[in-house]
Formats: structure tokens, C-alpha cells, sequence
């Protein structure tokens, strides 16, 4: 999380969807890069653990702009098909600019799926879980629109990332900006996905026959405080404060989390974090 005081509650559905929505764009951005450098292994770990081949028709729940969508549609071509579902009217809009071959993308909750029983041959979840507010409830989703011994993969990042990057950015943050928003209704989701055995134990409830919750060491590079910060400023929780503040306010915030990065890290910057990745069989 970056920064640490908490403000308004509202529930994860009012909250979420429209700041993916405003920020969508660098949100992609950001995401791109790190793939591109080899990263996100999380991620990454969904998409081996699938196995998808050409012909099989895979649902992309929380897709957001696409970032999961774009890989597994080449692996299921020929013949196969992507459906990528999220909240975010945003990040659906620049997953459509994309025009990724053999995908197709939905506004769509992961709680209430209009699929028909057993309509997919694999579902992927990339870092979407944990905005759910009835976890429970999206987990038996995803179990019930998949195929009998088909698969379903997702990753999670896991809270509390204690590197000093972080340490150091949460300061800057709760000089300069509000508290950030919090949804009401994410207490149980949250600790959840946070404990492997929890999760596993959650996804054997929902109906699964079979599940594994792996725990990822994840490593980010970041070329400079300039870019550290330029990314850090689309990411949900300091997007959302951010978003009620003046151009001069943020502006001035910007400068301070350069100057005082830089203080530390005068060229790349690498934090650490860890992702668990469930992986379960219908």
C-alpha cells in the first residue's frame, strides 16, 4: 500500500471501478513494462499454469486493459477465444483499442458471470481477487463456468511490502496528500488472499476439486526516481488520493518524492515483494 491513513469508507464496488476507469491508460503503461523487461512473474505463473492450446476458450476475470487477455489469445489461436470481464468501463475501453486477435471483452462483475455452466476450458485471474467483495462467491463463478477437470489460475499480491523504496514513498505520501479511501467490504476478502492456506482452503469451498496456493518472490526494477514515481502515481490506492488534490498540490508532491527517493537511490531502484498464485482443478 502506499501511504498508510485511511479515509472515506465506501463499498469496493463504488470505489474501484471508477478510479481504474480515470487511470487506466498509465495503468497499462505501467504494466507493459514491467512484462517487457520479464518481470510480473506472477502473472507470468497464471499463464504457464493454464496450459492453454490453440482451440480452447479461456475467461480473463478482472482483465483490466488486456494484459493477461493479449498472451493467452495467442496461445489459444487457432480456433480459440479470450473473453476478458472487469467493472472498469476504462480499462475495457483501451482493451477494445487494442484489438487483440481472438478476444473480446465484457463489462461484467466476477460475482454475477451471465455464462452458461461449464462454458470455458480455463479461467485466469491476474492480480484481481482481492477486489472482490464476496470472495467466496466469485471463486464458485469461476468454478462453476469452467468444464469438468478444466483449470483455473490467479495471482494475487500479497500486503504488507516492507521495502525501503516503499518506506520511504509512504512518507512523502502522508505529507503531501488525504487519506486514501477504503472499502468497506474487503476486511475478510483481504485476509484471505493474504494467507495461503486460507485461499487454498477458500477455493476447495467453492467446489474445486483440487488446489494450490504457490508464494512468489516478485522483483520490480525501475530505472530512476522519476520513473518509480511517475508509475507509482497510477496505482489504485495513491491514484484515488492523488485525485482529490490541486495541480499545484500534486505537483509539488511529485518534486518532493523525486528529491527525497534520490536522496537514497541515486540511478535504478528495485523493490521486493511476494504474489501468491492459486491454481485449482473443476
Amino acid at each position: 500500500m502506499v501511504g498508510k491513513p485511511v479515509g472515506d469508507q465506501v463499498k469496493s464496488k463504488d470505489l474501484y471501478p471508477p478510479i481504474f476507469s480515470r487511470h487506466a491508460a498509465a495503468y497499462k503503461a505501467r504494466l507493459d513494462d514491467i512484462l517487457a523487461r520479464g518481470e510480473a512473474r506472477g502473472r507470468r505463473r497464471v499463464i504457464e499454469l493454464l496450459e492453454v492450446k490453440p482451440g480452447m476458450k479461456v475467461l480473463d476475470l478482472a482483465c483490466g486493459p488486456g494484459t493477461l487477455s493479449k498472451p493467452l489469445a495467442a496461445l489459444a489461436a487457432p480456433g480459440g477465444e479470450v473473453v476478458g470481464v472487469d467493472l472498469a468501463e476504462g480499462m475495457l475501453a483501451v482493451a477494445r483499442a487494442a484489438a487483440i486477435p481472438n478476444a473480446r471483452f465484457e463489462l461484467m462483475d466476477i460475482e454475477n458471470l451471465s455464462f452458461p455452466d461449464a462454458s470455458f476450458d480455463a479461467v485466469a485471474c491476474g492480480h484481481g481477487l482481492q477486489f472482490a467483495a464476496d470472495l467466496p462467491n466469485a471463486l464458485r463463478e469461476a468454478r462453476r463456468v469452467l468444464s469438468v477437470h478444466a483449470r483455473f489460475a490467479a495471482s494475487v499480491p500479497v500486503a504488507g511490502d516492507s521495502s525501503r523504496p516503499w518506506m520511504v514513498m509512504d512518507k512523502v505520501v502522508d505529507r503531501w496528500l488525504p487519506a486514501a479511501p477504503k472499502a468497506s467490504d474487503q476486511a475478510t476478502t483481504r485476509s484471505t488472499v493474504n494467507d495461503a492456506a486460507a485461499l487454498r482452503a477458500a477455493a476447495l469451498a467453492a467446489g474445486f476439486a483440487e488446489a494450490q496456493v504457490e508464494v512468489l518472490e516478485e522483483k520490480v526494477r525501475w530505472e530512476s526516481a522519476d520513473q518509480f514515481v511517475a508509475r507509482c502515481m497510477s496505482w489504485w490506492d495513491l491514484a484515488a488520493r492523488i485525485d482529490g488534490v490541486s495541480d499545484s498540490r500534486r505537483e509539488a508532491f511529485r518534486e518532493d518524492a523525486i528529491t527525497t527517493l534520490r536522496r537514497e537511490f541515486a540511478g535504478e531502484i528495485e523493490t521486493t515483494g511476494q504474489t501468491h498464485v492459486m491454481w485449482a482443478i473443476a
